[in-house]
């Protein structure tokens, strides 16, 4: 039904801009949009068309769009529209410009149906999560194989571009920029381009959540992948205050070469690095001096309080700007760190289990190097949000546990999901997890052990008093909300850090967040990772 809609919209776009009488009618600018740049006649005449046909048709979408911004009609999902991509080109006419559309509720990663149509050839692309992407009513497939001296590159070379960028056209055999990111995300998902890279010099140039939102599909979909260029998964939230620089390939050969080639992009980004220690662990300061001295020659910034053990001076970790922060700790030190700074985790197990830490003690040397030498991945996992009295709290990696003030007094709590009633329990208390926490709190209460990879949280009750009362898995994309059916207050503890006390009669909302917490990987095998940590560790 909704590819339905977005095909009627689209027609009705290409009809109304053939009325334009001329280019320079087309290109007039008219105002200046939500997102700062100018407003042209074509793009408004596009974006009031589709405005006017969620209104004329009744349907429950709000908009997000690079004129008008967002338009909140009480819907729970939103059409990321951009009206026009590729307005300069529709100006000077080069017949490469499109109407880009994609559904979804928050953030990139829950777009489920695209739709892009070059509004000159009628070229449309279309994808539903799950069916696959489609060129005209054929199925595409982004290239399962590249090779070096064949591929074709679709590279951002505008006025904003890097000199990376630059020195990648160059090594590559062809390369094109069209000035339409739809267009050129398309190519990669018809297996006519290897890969796309966005890589602006300015941040104001780089992309924005409504230029990529329906490509990104098409993409994902056609079996390709988009990253971040620090390696991380490829996301942004639904607003027009956020823009990232990605690459898009349509397979391995084609990130490794980008990433790790000669000249590769990982290789040319020196990190800055942060130490953050428990202080409560004897053996701390030394472990420091050893990570300190690995890191010889690279820029280290220290946490305050290991930076006065030292002799030495240094921030409070919430105003550290490294790019990756190594801890040196348990779980406990990596959760602290999590939640006051967003810099990705390098976690040197000087703690009990360690299970999120990626190294022991006695591998640290071996461990930097590889640091040092960008012979990682960067493993993102979800925060969960929470929303207590319209204020929101600290975001967690691994849970937010609701549990009575009182020792042994139990509390009722009704669980909805989307505003629809899951279950009525009378409990110690609740536990929100998300997959990473998973094999932590929850699991000791009964919760199932999530793959990070599966995009779930996890409703876990704490002591119930009635047997049937069982963890639920839930969708990251709904909203779990936690009424305290009682007049007695209860705790709400996120991460085991933070504390806030909860009255009686209270609701608290979780909801994914557009968030992640980011941990320095070297390997992929999180199956091992649980046989070794919590069957043979424990």
């Amino acid at each position: 039904m909704m590819m339905n809609i977005l095909s009627e919209i689209a027609c009705r776009i290409r009809n109304a801009i053939a009325l334009i009488p001329d280019a320079e009618t087309r290109g007039k600018e008219i105002c200046v949009g939500r997102d700062g740049t100018p407003t042209t006649h074509i793009d408004k005449i596009a974006e009031n068309i589709v405005l006017a046909y969620l209104q004329e048709k009744n349907i429950p979408l709000n908009v997000l769009s690079e004129e008008i911004g967002f338009v909140d009609n009480g819907a729970e999902e939103t059409l990321v529209l951009d009206p026009i991509d590729g307005t300069t080109n529709s100006v000077i006419g080069v017949p490469l410009y499109t109407v880009s559309m994609a559904i979804g509720k928050t953030a990139l990663r829950d777009v489920h149906t695209a739709f892009v149509e070059n509004l000159v050839t009628g070229d449309r692309y279309t994808a539903e999560k799950g069916k696959g992407a489609y060129l005209n009513g054929n199925r595409i497939h982004a290239k399962k194989r590249s090779v070096h001296d064949s591929m074709m590159m679709m590279i951002y070379l505008g006025n904003g571009a890097h000199p990376d960028s630059f020195a990648l056209a160059k090594r590559m055999k062809s390369s094109r920029a069209y000035g339409c990111a739809s267009i050129e995300m398309a190519l990669v998902a018809t297996g006519a381009a290897d890969g796309f890279l966005m890589n602006a010099e300015n941040n104001r140039r780089s992309i924005r959540v409504i230029d990529i939102a329906a490509s990104y599909l098409l993409v994902k979909e056609a079996g390709g992948e988009i990253y971040n260029l620090d390696g991380t998964e490829f996301d942004m939230p639904f607003d027009l205050d956020h823009r990232s620089n990605f690459l898009a390939v349509g397979n391995r050969d084609v990130y490794d070469l980008v990433m790790f080639g000669p000249h590769g992009l990982a290789k040319k980004h020196k990190h800055r690095y942060g130490i953050y220690a428990n202080m409560s662990i004897p053996i701390s300061v030394g472990v420091t001096r050893r990570v300190l001295n690995a890191l010889a020659g690279e820029d280290v910034i220290l946490e305050s309080e290991i930076a006065a053990a030292l002799g030495k001076e240094g921030p409070a970790i919430g105003e550290m700007d490294v790019d990756i922060l190594i801890t040196v700790g348990g779980d406990g030190t990596i959760l602290r760190a999590m939640q006051r700074n967003n810099a990705s985790i390098f976690g040197v197990n000087a703690g009990g289990v360690g299970f999120l830490a990626e190294i022991p003690v006695d591998g640290i040397e071996e461990g930097i190097a590889r640091l040092r030498d960008g012979r990682y991945r960067v493993d993102e996992r979800l925060k969960l949000q929470t929303v207590f009295n319209g204020k929101r709290m600290a975001d967690a990696v691994n849970e937010a546990v609701i549990h009575t003030d009182s020792v042994a007094k139990i509390r009722q709590f009704r669980v909805y999901v989307d505003g629809r009633l899951a279950t009525d329990l009378r409990a110690d208390g609740v536990i929100i997890s998300t997959p990473t926490g998973s094999t932590c709190y929850a699991m000791s209460v009964g919760s199932p052990i999530i793959d990070p990879r599966v995009n779930a949280l996890v409703m876990v009750p704490m002591a119930a008093f009635k047997f049937a009362a069982r963890p639920i898995v839930i969708p990251t994309s709904s909203k779990i909300t936690v009424e305290l059916a009682m007049d007695k207050g209860c705790l709400l503890v996120v991460d085991g850090q933070e504390e806030y006390p909860i009255p009686g009669s209270s609701r608290l909302e979780f909801t994914m967040s557009s968030n992640y917490g980011r941990f320095i990987r070297f390997d992929d095998d999180f199956y091992s990772r649980i046989h070794e940590k919590l069957e043979s560790g424990l």
